[in-house]
């Protein structure tokens, strides 16, 4: 598809409707609390507003504590209603009168909420019944706050890239056909009609890890200096990835009708951490976007992306803390800007005022850029509740056929007393055996990867080899 002139003028026209300080580059922080040591609201408030800078906060329910904390702070706040009550509230009105009336009416306006997202990133659910409630419980939430005369809230939704059918090149850009019509038509049209945005989790980490040999690492970090990608279908340049998937979004809301919606960045980040397995995620490459993305993000004037240029984008970075009780592989724990002790996993500034050269020292050096190549254990995580080892290693030990035969009693790698060793083993174990399956070295947070062989004597652990 050749854009033209006229389509490049259309895409800039509302440019002047984002000067307000409503819409201000300043870059918030997404507000996580899945973990077991993590400061109180109040340490963190304080947390947002002075060490980061943060003017903006996203989080993942309407925690009365965090709301409270947040009064006459004068930071805007995003507040979300949970998956789990998308689909009543999408055929009950008093249900939503009610949601409201408990979680946003008692701390509006003293707490600055201005978001409100129906759900997080429910197109990316096997649910497809959750799918279609999806539009009915935004207007419900929408209707909501007017009668409890909360008037300044913009009703949205998170979606994820998977909600794309194509992204590239960004021209191709459009929905997948199981949602475009029945959700993304609908959705796109109140957004429209309220004066909302398209709220969009930017993730330039995983198309990269998922094939480095392809995508170059800097241009996924906003440090390419040479590499470059044309659009053949538009002749736009772009010079990284993140305006490439947000492009692609533009060109699926603009073949639907809506070229004008404003995007918002409700999540972007890149993990500081990982698994054994898991490709690039460290410190360097971690300060080295996330500061890149703050610089872009907050620039004055606004630098938009290739198919919107000039545009403001307003955002929040993924996270504020390390939260070590996220499900999945290691990389979801490790995407915060600061550890539960409140210091900075790396110096970054989210109002983007602080010079690069400001930072202090270096950063330590780049490190699993390269997909790594051996043998990876999987074992007992230091500091694992020992409590929970048991039920755990009675689940592993059933999954399989004779995934935890050597450590039965009088076999190799039976050790009387030593549950860490056993259920190392049966972790291992399992791991070896259903990782292609995907099985996962999780275990409710009780198991960690690990190059190192925890082998013994003649008590060999399985391995997986990459």
């Amino acid at each position: 598809m050749q854009m033209g002139l006229l389509d490049l003028l259309v895409f800039s026209v509302p440019l002047l409707a984002l000067c307000g300080a409503e819409f201000s580059s300043k870059v918030g922080v997404n507000y996580g609390q899945l973990g077991n040591n993590l400061p109180s609201p109040a340490r963190s408030v304080r947390l947002i507003k002075h060490r980061l800078k943060a003017q903006r906060v996203k989080l993942y329910d309407a925690n009365p504590s965090i709301l409270r904390a947040l009064k006459h702070t004068d930071i805007r706040v995003s507040v979300m209603v949970p998956n789990e009550l998308i689909n009543a509230i999408a055929v009950n009105q008093t249900l939503a009168d009610s949601w409201v009336g408990s979680n946003v009416a008692p701390f509006y306006p003293a707490t600055k909420i201005r978001y409100l997202l129906a759900g997080n990133e429910i197109l990316s659910s096997a649910d497809n019944t959750t799918w279609f409630n999806l539009v009915p419980a935004m207007r419900k939430v929408k209707i909501a706050l007017k009668r409890h005369r909360v008037l300044k809230v913009k009703v949205g939704t998170t979606l994820a890239m998977d909600v794309l059918a194509s992204s590239y090149p960004p021209s191709s850009g459009s929905f997948r056909p199981d949602v475009s019509d029945r959700v993304m038509k609908p959705m796109l049209q109140f957004l429209n009609r309220t004066k909302s945005f398209f709220f969009l989790d930017v993730y330039p980490y995983f198309p990269w890890s998922s094939d480095p040999k392809t995508i170059d690492l800097d241009y996924a970090l906003f440090e390419s200096k040479n590499v470059t990608v044309t659009d053949p279908g538009t002749g736009l340049v772009y010079t990284n990835l993140f305006d490439q998937m947000v492009d692609a979004v533009i060109f699926a809301m603009k073949k639907l009708g809506y070229p004008d919606i404003r995007v918002w960045i409700a999540e972007t980040g890149w993990p500081n951490a990982g698994d054994c397995d898991q490709i690039g995620a460290n410190i360097y490459n971690a300060a080295t976007y996330n500061r890149n993305v703050v610089k872009k993000l907050s620039a004055r004037p606004a630098i938009g992306t290739p198919a919107r240029p000039g545009w403001v984008l307003p955002s929040f970075i993924f996270a504020l803390y390390n939260e070590n009780q996220k499900p999945g592989p290691g990389t979801e724990r490790h995407f915060g800007l600061l550890y539960p002790n409140g210091s900075f996993v790396y110096e970054i500034d989210l109002s983007g005022e602080t010079p690069e050269r400001e930072y202090r020292g270096g950063l330590p050096a780049p490190t699993n850029n390269e997909p790594y190549k051996g043998k990876i254990w999987c074992v007992v995580a230091r500091g694992a509740n020992r409590s929970a080892l048991g039920s755990a290693l009675s689940y592993a030990c059933s999954q399989g056929n004779g995934t935890c035969g050597p450590i039965q009693p009088g076999k190799a790698c039976y050790r009387r007393g030593s549950l860490v060793r056993r259920a190392s083993y049966a972790f291992s174990s399992y791991w070896a055996q259903f990782r292609k399956a995907g099985g996962s070295c999780y275990f409710d947070g009780l198991a960690t990867q690990t190059i190192k062989d925890p082998s013994y004597g003649s008590c060999k652990f399985p391995a997986v080899t990459l």
